[in-house]
């Protein structure tokens, strides 16, 4: 046998690696549980980045507004 077939066999064996007849084996690198889980990690930094952009924003909204009523409380009315 020479090299080029033993090593297309090898990456043929290392792309099927895991799979047998019916399915593929549940003993992959990373279960299900962990990949939901990373995926719930992602989906949480994104909603805290969120939160703190929108927190950030009613924070000044309210600072907007409180200026605003400090000028009007301020104006003489005719």
């Amino acid at each position: 046998m020479n090299s080029r077939s033993f090593r297309d066999r090898n990456a043929r064996a290392a792309l099927f690696d895991g799979i047998e007849e019916g399915g593929i084996r549940a003993s992959s690198s990373y279960s299900s549980h962990e990949i939901d889980e990373q995926e719930n990690e992602r989906a949480i930094d994104g909603l805290q980045d969120r939160v703190n952009l929108l927190k950030r924003l009613s924070g000044d909204i309210h600072g907007e507004v409180e200026s605003h009523n400090h000028m009007l409380d301020g104006m003489v009315w005719k």
